[in-house]
């Protein structure tokens, strides 16, 4: 008989799996998503605890992040077997945001192959924060394909790692983080100092994760008609120009799979900044939107089996403390 860490390794691994096919098949509910009922709960504490300061901001990401971890890391405990195999999907299910993605810029690829410049800057804020009245045709695009490269770390890739290191929480601890990026972890006057925390931990989380998106996209690039050679050299060359300590490998080596050329000039409201440029092809086209979505479902695919191993192999390399062969 195998012993008990051992079969609980391999329930987190089918668990992982099981939650990245149902992410695929289960759409999101309009309401009542445990990811914005978390957003809606940090939003108050947020708003109780705000102050121009780096220790209030921290103090608020440790109040948001560590409840949620240690929820997680209770119901894990509490499960067994299939148990732990249904509470894995689920929460796999909750934190990935991967089928949404590929739906939101495929809507916008549509949007910009019919001719409709109006309705595709409607939709490319549910993609990304940038001003998309100053954008034409290309530059929609341009900002599309970016954020489906940078995406495909944030919400696939890292969530699946960490649940394959860590298990439910893991999945539910980086999640957390993320969405507290999001909320204050932007230059702004008022989260400058308060947001620093949060920016950090993100940074720290998504280290490992970007830069096994960029080398995931060189396995997969011959998936989008792509060269991985060519992911390989833009990631390793323009990568670490890009702001983002962790962006840059994603976007360049998403822009070296579909030859492209990606970065710029970005206009974020009464923001702008100049981004340094990735790869060296041509500039991106609607088209590329939908390849840029065949490669990110490739590496997602391969994240999800990464992950997988990980549960199974990296818990089962020691066995726990006095444990003898199996009988």
């Amino acid at each position: 008989m195998r012993p008990p860490h051992q079969r609980f390794t391999w329930a987190g691994a089918a668990g992982l799996l099981g939650g990245a096919v149902l992410d695929r098949l289960v759409p999101d509910p309009r309401r009542g998503h445990p990811v914005a009922l978390f957003g809606a709960s940090a939003a108050r504490l947020e708003r109780a605890l705000h102050a121009d300061s780096r220790p209030r901001g921290a103090a608020f990401t440790a109040l948001a992040v560590l409840p949620v971890a240690a929820l997680g890391a209770l119901a894990q405990a509490r499960t067994r077997g299939a148990g732990r195999a249904a509470l894995t999907a689920a929460a796999t299910w909750a934190v990935l945001g991967g089928a949404m993605l590929g739906r939101e810029a495929e809507g916008v690829a549509a949007a910009l192959e019919a001719g409709d410049l109006d309705e595709a800057r409607r939709r490319l804020p549910r993609l990304c924060g940038r001003d998309p009245r100053v954008l034409d045709e290309k530059g929609i695009a341009r900002a599309a394909v970016e954020s489906v490269a940078e995406n495909t770390s944030d919400a696939v890739v890292a969530p699946l790692l960490w649940g394959g290191l860590l298990g439910v929480p893991g999945l539910l601890a980086y999640r957390a983080a993320n969405t507290l990026d999001a909320m204050v972890g932007h230059r702004s006057p008022r989260y400058a100092r308060f947001g620093w925390a949060a920016a950090r931990l993100d940074d720290v989380l998504n280290w490992a994760p970007a830069r096994l998106t960029a080398a995931l996209t060189a396995l997969a690039a011959p998936a989008a008609g792509g060269s991985a050679r060519a992911a390989l050299r833009v990631a390793v060359r323009d990568g670490h120009r890009h702001p983002s300590p962790n962006a840059g490998r994603c976007e360049a080596a998403f822009a070296g799979a579909l030859g492209l050329r990606l970065g710029g000039r970005n206009v974020y409201g009464t923001r702008v900044e100049h981004r340094p440029e990735l790869g060296e092809g041509r500039r991106p086209e609607p088209g590329d939107i939908r390849r840029a979505v065949r490669l990110a479902r490739a590496v997602n695919g391969l994240a999800a089996l990464t992950a997988a191993a990980c549960a199974a192999l990296v818990p089962g390399t020691r066995a726990p403390l006095g444990a003898g062969s199996a009988r």
